[in-house]
C-alpha cells in the first residue's frame, strides 16, 4: 500500500523543488499544498508541523517528517524507504 504524502510548498522554493525531486525519483506520488495559491492553509500547516513556519513541509501517513533537509536525512539514513512501503 502506497504511502499516503503531503507537502505544503512555496512555487519559487528551491528546497520543495529538491524534496519534490526526491519523492518522485523514488515513485512516489503526493499532494501539493501550494501556500502561495493556498495562503489560508498555512495556519494548518504551522499546527500540524509543531509551529514550524518554513517550507517544504512533509507528512507521510500523517507523521510529520519535517522540511528538505529532514527528508534527505531520512534517505541517507535508510529509513525513508520502509516509511513509503518500499
Amino acid at each position: 500500500m502506497a504511502a499516503d504524502i503531503v507537502m505544503y510548498t512555496k512555487d519559487y522554493c528551491p528546497y520543495c523543488t529538491r524534496a519534490k525531486a526526491l519523492l518522485e525519483q523514488l515513485g512516489q506520488t503526493y499532494t501539493e499544498i501550494d501556500l502561495v495559491k493556498h495562503p489560508t492553509r498555512k495556519d494548518e500547516m504551522v499546527e500540524r508541523a509543531h509551529g514550524r513556519t518554513t517550507v517544504p513541509q512533509i507528512f507521510i501517513d500523517d507523521a510529520h517528517v519535517g522540511g528538505c533537509d529532514d527528508l534527505f536525512a531520512l534517505h541517507a539514513g535508510g529509513k525513508l524507504k520502509p516509511m513509503l512501503g518500499l
